[in-house]
This record gives structure tokens, sequence and C-alpha cells, in this order.
């Protein structure tokens, strides 16, 4: 049994290499807004026409065959494969051009296009780049893909096959709300995920860099300073950092949550609406997507049964009886208290139980998690990731 996943590894690129890397995107990122004004103009860029069209401009334009034809012919499949996705893909729009101020490189290369030789990867045009190997590749890569991150650094993420082992079959069931206090409230509190803040801890850096750059910012028209340049390096990296703890911390969890249960009942929780709220601050820091990202790819990955829970009325609804109150609770109400059964339990936790309950009592199988499964309360419908289709929440027809 196997699957294919992606490995990522840092480039340390010369200064010759930076430039031709940089070159060979400038060519891809103008082969991008020519596709995207092909079809604005209603020209109607399939991949077929838009390759024909790149072999007739090779044939014409010396800047265009000094970079590699398989760099540029990814870069047209991967719009292709974009505009695909707008028409079927809710709420994906239309490719738009590639600007170059606020544009980070991206290059991707199939097997015609790269080699490893030495411990360096080579690339078309005599590009020889060293790669700090920190782990080793399970399988010949078949593609790989080299970008550039906002710090400025060089990554090369390649595309390989490895073998997996079957996790260990284990019994339990958990039930996960999310939140901003604490990020992740379960049904088993030796679980919880607390709200670490990370951001929080290099506010009063990443202030001081803020303030730095707005002292040293010109005029609009004028070039930046070299003074800005780096205070504005050191926010991003400040930024970055906390980003990075806290994906190590959800993985970590992930893996904790998903080793001990074969159930995992998860909100299906969006958290784009806290941003615009005056919790958009902590919501950010709480990286609730991160979380939930790590939790459902590592759950299916191991074969656990996952199932999405729709989060309406599940705060309100008695994890115990089933009963839902008769009014809303507000955010400063933090303790649930059931009229019916006289069950209190925290807020969170009761809703988790709730998740958890809506899960356990459907008609789907632990071997089924492609069924929707109908809950215990106004025959609410959830579902199990990643088959079937999103469906409404309670109450909700």
């Amino acid at each position: 049994m196997g699957e294919t996943v992606r490995y990522t590894f840092r480039l340390r690129p010369g200064a010759t290499a930076e430039a031709a890397l940089l070159a060979e995107w400038g060519r891809c990122r103008w082969l991008w807004n020519e596709a995207v004004h092909q079809q604005r103009s209603g020209r109607g860029p399939t991949f077929c026409r838009l390759s024909k069209l790149l072999t007739e401009a090779r044939a014409r334009s010396s800047w265009l065959r000094e970079g590699s034809q398989v760099a540029q012919q990814q870069m047209l499949r991967t719009y292709a494969l974009a505009l695909q996705h707008s028409f079927k893909v809710k709420g994906r729009g239309r490719p738009r051009p590639k600007r170059r101020k606020d544009t980070l490189a991206s290059l991707e290369y199939t097997t015609r296009g790269f080699s490893i030789r030495s411990q360096r990867l080579r690339l078309p045009g005599g590009i020889s780049i060293p790669v700090v190997w920190s782990r080793e590749l399970p399988s010949d890569p078949t593609s790989v893909r080299i970008y550039q991150d906002c710090l400025g650094y060089w990554y090369a993420s390649f595309v390989v096959r490895r073998e997996t082992t079957p996790a260990p079959d284990v019994e339990g069931a958990i039930g996960i709300d999310w939140g901003v206090t604490t990020t992740a409230t379960t049904t088993d509190a030796a679980y919880d995920l607390p709200y670490l803040g990370h951001r929080k801890r290099c506010a009063a850096e990443l202030a001081k860099m803020q303030r730095r750059m707005a002292r040293r910012r010109r005029v609009k028209g004028a070039p930046p300073s070299n003074g800005y340049l780096r205070a504005k390096r050191r926010a991003a990296k400040r930024a970055k950092r906390a980003a990075r703890q806290n994906i190590h911390d959800a993985r970590v969890w992930a893996n904790k949550v998903v080793d001990n249960h074969a159930t995992i009942a998860v909100e299906d929780f969006k958290p784009r609406f806290l941003a615009r709220s005056r919790m958009a601050r902590k919501a950010a820091d709480a990286a609730i997507g991160a979380a939930k990202r790590e939790l459902v790819d590592r759950g299916l990955r191991a074969g656990r049964r996952v199932v999405l829970v729709p989060p309406a009325f599940t705060t309100m609804t008695c994890s115990r009886c089933g009963t839902r109150a008769k009014h809303r609770l507000g955010l400063g109400v933090r303790v649930f208290r059931c009229d019916d059964c006289g069950y209190t339990a925290c807020r969170n936790r009761n809703a988790a139980g709730t998740i958890l309950a809506t899960a356990e009592r459907g008609r789907a199988g632990a071997d089924d998690v492609r069924h929707a499964i109908t809950s215990f309360r106004d025959g609410a419908l959830v579902r199990s990731e990643p088959e079937i289709p999103r469906l409404p929440a309670m109450g909700k027809r």
C-alpha cells in the first residue's frame, strides 16, 4: 500500500542560480498573463491551443527560447487546470494576471526537466543548486516545484511515492468543538488543544519592526531604502515564525488524536467570518483552520472515520438528552444548563459532546465513511470526508 506525497527541502542557490530562476519565472509569468489575455478576449485558450501558441512564440522570440520548454509547458498546464476549476469549483474565480511586485516565483518541472546528481538539483540551462537534504527520498521523484517564500528563501517540493503501513486498530470516539479561548475543546479534556498565543508573544517585537518601517517609509513613487527593506524582512520573519509554530503544534496534536481514536467527529467550522470581528487577531493566532486541516488530513490518511458536523445549534443542544434550548446562548454564557434533564457542563464541552452524538447516532458504519448520516435531532445531515458533498445544517433544508 502506497501514497503519493510531497517532500519539501530548502534550497541554497547562489547569485547566478537565483538570477537564472528569476529570469525563468519572468518568462513563465509572461506566458500566464498572455493566457489570461487570451481568455478575456474570448479566444477560448485550451491547453492545446496554448501549446501551439507557445511553439510559435518560441520560434519567433529568442528570449523565450533561452528558457526551459518544460517549465513553460507546465505553467500553461497549470493555467488550463485553474481555468477548468473556475467553472467547476464553487467560489473559484477566473485566473488573474500575475503582477511582478506581489507574486512569488513558482516553477514546475517534470522528469524531463530536472535531475539529482551529487546531492544537487540540476535544472535546464546549466543551473545547479545545493539542496539541504533533511531526510531521504523514499523513491525517485516524478516532478518538482521550485518556489520562493515571502522571505526570499527557495524551496524544492518533490512528488514521490512512498509505502505506508496500516494504522493500528484502535477503539473509541472523540468530538471536537473549535473556539478562540481554547482552540479545540474535545469530549476528553486530555486531548484539548489550548490557545498557545505564539503571535501574541512576538507582538511587541513585531510592533517595533512595524514602527521602524513607518519611520523609514518614503514618499509614494520613490524606491524604498535599505533600512525599510531590512525592517520589513525582520517583521516578516517574526510573523512566519509564529505561523510555523502554530502548524507544528497542530500536527503534534492531530497525531495524538488520530493515534488513539477510531471515530473523529469534527465541527465543520469556517473561521473566515472571524476576520471581520473584534476577535480577528486572536482568532488568527489560534489558527483554527490549520488545526482542522491537519486533523482531517491525518485522520483520512490513517483510515479513521472522520465526520464533519455542521456547527448550527450544537451549542444550544444538550449532549445528554438531545433537547434544544429555546433561546440562543450569548458568548458571555460559558456554562450550559439543560432545562429538561438538568445537565450542566462547560459550553464548549457540551458542544463537543453534541457533535460526537450527532456522528455516533447516524446510520453509517465505521467502514462506510462515504455515507451521509442523520443526526438525532431534527434530521440534520452531516458529511464524511472527502467523498460526499457538503450538506445543509440543522433545521435548514
